[in-house]
C-alpha cells in the first residue's frame, strides 16, 4: 500500500507509506534502521530537496541567484547534492568553509557571515578567496590587516542592520540594536573608511529574519530592503557584484500553518530586478535560503525503549530527544511549546489511536518530542518519526548533553 496523506496535524512533504510503514526515498524506515544499526538517525530525501529547488526556479525570476545557507544543514552529502543546483553557498564557520570548499563551487560564490569572527578564521577565509561579510568596524580593520599580511585584496561585503524588521518572523534578525551587521546609519562612515583601502567591496547583505509564512510580510521587507540598499549603493564609486536580500521563507511546522506560496514573491522580485539592472547592471540579486530548501526533506527517527503509564497518561520513552533535535523539543526559539508533526513510523495508520507523549532519555522534563498527541499506539521497539527535521537538527542541538551516543545522518 502507498499513501501520501499522513495522519498529521499539519502539512508535510509527500512521503510514501508502504504496508503501513513510513518510507523515505522509497525505503522503509525499518530497512534504513537495519542498515545503520542501533540508535537514532536523521534521514534526508534527495528527491525532495531537488524538487524544492526546481519549485523555486519555476516560481522565482530567472535572473535571481539562489544561495544555500549551509548552517541549515551542513551534512557534506547534502551540501554536495545542493551545490551544483544553486548559484552560491553561504557559511557561518570555518568548518562549514571546509564543507563548501569540498564542493565544485567557485570560492568567489562562497560568502562567510556571522558576528565574532576570529583572526584565524578571517585569515583562512581570505586565503581561500571567498567573500567575508563585515559585521562591524573591527572586522573591517582586521580584514585590512589580513590583506596586508597576505599581500592581497580581501573580497568583502557589508552586512547591514536596517531599522525595520521582518514582521511575523519566527526569528527577527534586524531592527533595533542587534549583534548582526552594521547599523544602516553607520554604513556611510564605514564606506568612507574603506575608500582607498586594500579591501575589495563586492557585496551587500541585508537579512531581516527567518521562518516566515506571511507573503505580505515578505513582500514588504523585500521592497524596504531594496530601497535601503539602493540608497546605500548610490554612495559607492563602483558597482557591486551582488546584493543579498536574505531569505526568510518558512515551512509549516504547527497546526494551522500553511505552506508558503512563493509565486507572489517571485512576481514582486521582477520589478526589483528591473530597477537594479537599470541602476547597477553588473549587480546580481541574491536570495539566501536554508530551511526552505532542506527543512521538509528530513525526518528524525528514534526508537521506543519503554512504555509507561503515569497517573493515566501514556509516556513513550525513546532513545532520542532534545540532545539530537532541540528544535522539536520546543527549546529552540519557541515561546509557547507546540508539537512538530510526529507519528509512529512503523504503524502510521490506526483504527484506534491513542493520546501519548514521546519523551527522550535525558534527566530533564524539557526532553519532550510530542506532548499528548493522538497517534497509533506505540509499543517497545516501534519507531517514532519527527517530520520537518531537515534543517537545524543535530548541529543546532546539545548533542553532548549527558553523553549519549551521537545521531547518524543519511541521505537517500
Amino acid at each position: 500500500m502507498t499513501n501520501t496523506t499522513l495522519p498529521l496535524h499539519t502539512e508535510v512533504a509527500p512521503f510514501d507509506v508502504i504496508d503501513n510503514e513510513l518510507a523515505v526515498g522509497g525505503r522503509r524506515i525499518s530497512e534504513i534502521a537495519a542498515e545503520l544499526g542501533e540508535g537514532p538517525f536523521f534521514v534526508y530525501d534527495s528527491a525532495l530537496i531537488r524538487e524544492r529547488i526546481t519549485h523555486m526556479r519555476r516560481h522565482l525570476p530567472d535572473a535571481l541567484h539562489l544561495h544555500y545557507a549551509i548552517k541549515a544543514n551542513p551534512m557534506p552529502a547534502v551540501v554536495n547534492l545542493i551545490a551544483p543546483l544553486v548559484d552560491g553557498l553561504d557559511i557561518a564557520s570555518v568548518l562549514e568553509l571546509d564543507v563548501a570548499l569540498d564542493t565544485a563551487t567557485d570560492p568567489k560564490d562562497i560568502s562567510f557571515a556571522g558576528p565574532g569572527k576570529r583572526m584565524v578564521e578571517l585569515e583562512r577565509a581570505v586565503e581561500a578567496g571567498i567573500t567575508v561579510t563585515i559585521e562591524s568596524r573591527t572586522e573591517m580593520e582586521r580584514l585590512m590587516a589580513v590583506g596586508h599580511k597576505q599581500q592581497c585584496r580581501p573580497r568583502v561585503a557589508i552586512r547591514v542592520n536596517p531599522e525595520f524588521e521582518l514582521k511575523t518572523s519566527g526569528m527577527k534578525m534586524s531592527g533595533g540594536p542587534k549583534q548582526f551587521g552594521v547599523d544602516a546609519e553607520q554604513v556611510p562612515d564605514l564606506l568612507q573608511a574603506m575608500r582607498g583601502s586594500n579591501l575589495d567591496l563586492v557585496g551587500m547583505h541585508i537579512f531581516c529574519g527567518s521562518q516566515n509564512l506571511k507573503v505580505d510580510a515578505l513582500i514588504d521587507v523585500q521592497n524596504k530592503t531594496y530601497e535601503l540598499a539602493e540608497s546605500l549603493m548610490q554612495q559607492l564609486d563602483h558597482e557591486l557584484e551582488w546584493l543579498n536580500l536574505g531569505g526568510g521563507f518558512g515551512i509549516p511546522y504547527f497546526k494551522g500553518d500553511k505552506p508558503l506560496d512563493i509565486a507572489p514573491l517571485g512576481e514582486n522580485l521582477e520589478p526589483i530586478i528591473s530597477k537594479l539592472k537599470a541602476t547597477s547592471p553588473s549587480t546580481q540579486l541574491v536570495l539566501e535560503l536554508g530551511r526552505y530548501i532542506v527543512g521538509e526533506a528530513g525526518v528524525y527517527i528514534c526508537q521506543i525503549v519503554d512504555r509507561k503509564i503515569s497517573r493515566d497518561h501514556v509516556f513513550l520513552v525513546a532513545d532520542g530527544g532534545l540532545h539530537h533535535h532541540l528544535a522539536a523539543s520546543g527549546n529552540f526559539g519557541q515561546i509557547i511549546r507546540k508539537n512538530y508533526p510526529v507519528l509512529i513510523a512503523n504503524r502510521v495508520f490506526s483504527d484506534a489511536p491513542e493520546v501519548q507523549s514521546v519523551v527522550g532519555p535525558l534527566c530533564t522534563p524539557l526532553d519532550l518530542l510530542a506532548d499528548r498527541m493522538s497517534m497509533a499506539r506505540g509499543e517497545i521497539d516501534d519507531y517514532v518519526a519527527v517530520f520537518q527535521s531537515g534543517a537545524y537538527g543535530p548541529t543546532a542541538s546539545p548533542i553532548n548533553f549527558l553523553s549519549h551516543p551521537l545521531p547518524r545522518e543519511i541521505l537517500v
